[in-house]
């Protein structure tokens, strides 16, 4: 649940009509008219009944979206992607190579409107003998691109290195985001403005003046989208979508590997499609009980981010000889107690406020590889230099394409999260339940609240989240979690596992990093390795020690 909380101001309004225009640039194509429709042919996806779709359907026409997905795949295997190299810009060289997959907006009439998901890849790098299919990878967000994983592949990083044989790395842009239809809910320039308020608030006007923000912003979510793109913005339909792209690949059944957010579209996948599957990795779990689907997943997340804070501080404290921050944890948060406090009364460099701090500081609990940075940063501060802090917490005035990929994804983040279940409508709720939190928990409480209160006044119906189960067919998933993560609490891992039948758990024991897959664990990589390669689980779940700790840089 990836999330940049210093450029989000909050949003959420009931409104507008059916006929609001999509997100300016947004590849969606008109109905295809009745003599261009693809009837499915003769043969079938795996594990489908063959439901036939037969030219000339009205584009109105409504069926179940698991029909319209079985429509949508078939069309899909029939035309495969054509590959070529990607488009100038997208900042992807030879030799990944790009296309496209077309997918319904909406599964119950899959002969109306479409768009085109981006896709790339990097081809496996064994022999033909070695060759698995293709890898599947979804980063998180929601909202985050998947297109960077294939360069994984061409790297010939050490950690990837067999899974790269085996394997054509496979990324893509989910629906709305990036090169797939991008949503906004915001003007991208609006959205970068700093700084932000102040996300704890000081009483009642500013707890007011959030509410307002937050209801502008959901407005802006269905101006700037439209109700019949906003409405489909689903982890359900994500995970449709995946079906659409496994059969586009040729894949008889998906090798996926899902990271944070990407935990639980694969989640959702393995309950809608169990025999489409052939394998799945999920790194750092969202908890996917419906009743936790999402207000009771943030507000969990503020905890564990609250304990993962003061990991990081104790690891500042134990370095005070590198960083002169404070030899103590207590010292070490008063230093930020402070720093929150002159950011609040005079922005730093003009640009950065708490919000933006916090946006920045995030980065530790996160993950730490960022440690020694976000340390070394605030050491400089401290010793004087302003600058370095503007450059790392404030936004690039100049990036016009980073403020636009940014808005962007927090667009997606909310749509698909608000539109996903139902969030309390109550404001006394938002308000009890965070000022309760905060008290002993007050990094994250108050930010995360305004982040998603777009949710509480959400515009387009709320569903009821999948109730992920194991379904017949469903091949052993494996599980790999750390048990200190701040963005996807432990116990995520434990209810997905609890789930799953025939799941198989890796913990990485005293470690907290959000993300495990990637960071170099030999009892951890070895049995994903493993598990990719040969589809051997140990007979049992396993504990992992840590990975190795960071290691302080000086200033």
């Amino acid at each position: 649940m990836r999330r940049t909380i210093v450029l989000v101001s909050g949003g959420v309004l009931l409104a507008a009509a059916l006929t609001t225009a999509p997100a300016a640039g947004a590849r969606i194509a008109p109905p295809p008219r009745p003599d261009a429709v693809e009837a499915p042919g003769p043969a079938t996806v795996p594990g489908s009944a063959g439901v036939p779709g037969p030219a000339g359907v009205p584009e109105s026409v409504d069926v179940p979206e698991s029909v319209g997905v079985v429509i949508a795949a078939r069309n899909a295997a029939r035309r495969g992607i054509d590959w070529a190299a990607c488009p100038e810009g997208w900042g992807l060289a030879a030799p990944v190579q790009c296309g496209r997959v077309t997918v319904p907006v909406d599964y119950a009439r899959p002969f109306g409107a479409s768009i085109e998901l981006a896709v790339d890849r990097a081809l496996s790098t064994g022999t033909p003998e070695e060759h698995q299919g293709a890898l599947v990878y979804n980063p998180g967000g929601p909202g985050g691109s998947g297109l960077r994983f294939p360069v994984r592949s061409t790297t010939g990083a050490a950690l990837w290195t067999k899974t790269a044989k085996a394997y054509d790395f496979v990324g893509f842009d989910p629906r709305g985001v990036g090169h797939s239809a991008p949503i906004s809910c915001q003007d991208p320039r609006e959205f970068a403005r700093t700084p932000k308020a102040d996300p704890v608030p000081g009483g009642e006007a500013d707890k007011q003046a959030h509410r307002r923000a937050a209801r502008a912003y959901a407005a802006g979510c269905l101006r700037r989208t439209g109700a019949a793109v906003l409405s489909q913005m689903t982890t359900p339909n994500a995970a449709r979508d995946l079906d659409v792209l496994r059969a586009a690949l040729g894949e008889r059944g998906l090798t996926y590997l899902g990271v944070s957010y990407g935990t639980y579209l694969g989640a959702v996948y393995a309950d809608l499609f169990p025999t489409h599957l052939r394998r799945m990795v999920v790194d750092s779990v969202v908890d996917p009980s419906p009743d936790r689907i999402w207000y009771r997943d943030n507000l969990d997340q503020d905890v564990a981010f609250e304990t993962r804070w003061t990991d990081w501080e104790t690891w500042v404290a134990r370095y005070d000889g590198v960083y002169h921050l404070g030899a103590t944890v207590p010292a070490v948060q008063a230093r930020w107690q402070r720093l929150r406090a002159a950011a609040g009364a005079h922005p730093i460099g003009g640009a950065v406020g708490p919000a933006e701090l916090i946006g920045f500081f995030q980065n530790a609990p996160y993950y730490d590889t960022a440690w020694a940075a976000v340390a070394r940063v605030w050491s400089r501060y401290a010793a004087g230099d302003t600058q370095a802090l503007v450059d790392a917490a404030a936004p690039d005035p100049s990036d016009t394409a980073g403020e636009a990929s940014a808005e962007n994804a927090g667009a997606v983040y909310t749509a698909v999260e608000c539109t996903d279940a139902r969030w309390p409508a109550d404001w006394r709720t938002w308000d009890r339940d965070n000022t309760t939190l905060n008290a002993s928990h007050p990094f994250m409480t108050w930010p995360n609240a305004w982040l998603n209160l777009p949710c509480a006044t959400w515009p387009v119906p709320q569903r009821t989240p999948v109730d992920v189960r194991s379904h017949p067919g469903l091949p052993p998933v494996l599980i790999v979690q750390s048990t200190r993560d701040a963005a996807t609490p432990y116990p995520g891992a434990l209810a997905l596992h609890h789930r799953l039948a025939g799941s198989r758990l890796v913990t990485e024991r005293h470690a907290g990093s959000h993300g495990v897959t990637n960071l170099v664990n030999p009892c951890v990589n070895d049995r994903v390795d493993a598990y990719l390669l040969t589809g051997t689980l140990d007979a049992h779940d396993v504990v992992c020690g840590p990975h190795a700790a960071p290691a302080p840089t000086a200033p």
